[in-house]
């Protein structure tokens, strides 16, 4: 249920309330996120929010917000997904419902290019443009992080291997005292110019070192690669038209 019901929204309460008058077992999930989170959702998507009149998506969600207040209140769990990818959300789900949660301490890799902007979700953000960029490597440029090739070029640097052997020494000192403090993930950002190149291989070995010791729940989303490979493509196929 959300609010593109209209004002079958206002039903839901009635509803809910001849449900638990049966023999049923009932819970409400009430997902939620930040402003901010939300409105780059939209964004993302290309899609007006269904009560913002004005076409101003901020004054949508106050709306919103306002409206499933009640509901929010009346659930048994609420979610916040402003840290939460599509596929992680879905994870989490699954494990809820049929009761295979994860115990370990949840570590989630965002790869990103700095030309897109800092991931608002990031608690830890590091640098990887202090190394020598593919991109001017004419048989590196069109191929990602990904492609062996590139990973070689990258890790080929003493910098990058003292850069992972610190972070993740690092991290694995922290994720005891955020435990301690009840926090149950960290989302780490790494980037780069464009989010295609040496953060995603960067992202990578870090997500293989981090699995392979299995001390934590690991998850990756390169958040700009598909984008900044398709921005270079356009690139250079402009430049030939010319």
């Amino acid at each position: 249920a959300d609010m593109r019901m209209g004002d079958m929204f206002d039903d839901i309460y009635g509803a809910i309330d001849e449900l638990r008058t049966m023999e049923l077992q009932l819970e409400i999930l009430f997902l939620d996120a930040s402003d901010a989170v939300i409105v780059s959702r939209f964004k993302q998507t290309r899609r007006t929010h269904p009560v913002s009149g004005s076409g101003n998506i901020l004054s949508g969600i106050a709306v919103e917000r306002d409206k499933m207040q009640k509901i929010k209140e009346m659930a048994d769990t609420v979610i916040d997904s402003t840290t939460y990818s599509p596929r992680m959300l879905a994870q989490w789900l699954g494990e809820k419902y049929t009761g295979s949660r994860d115990p370990r301490f949840q570590i989630s890799i965002i790869t990103f290019g700095y030309k897109r902007g800092i991931p608002l979700d990031a608690d830890l953000v590091f640098d990887m443009r202090f190394l020598p960029n593919p991109f001017y490597r004419e048989d590196l440029r069109h191929h990602s992080g990904l492609f062996e090739e590139v990973k070689n070029y990258v890790l080929s640097f003493d910098a990058a291997h003292y850069f992972l052997d610190h972070i993740v020494e690092l991290v694995n000192y922290l994720c005891p005292c955020y435990i301690s403090q009840d926090k149950k993930q960290l989302v780490i950002g790494v980037g780069c110019t464009g989010g295609m190149h040496r953060s995603v291989v960067t992202g990578e070995e870090l997500f293989r070192r981090f699995q392979e010791s299995g001390q934590h729940q690991v998850t990756i989303e390169h958040r700009d690669l598909n984008l900044e490979r398709a921005s270079i493509e356009k690139r250079f196929s402009d430049k030939q038209g010319e």
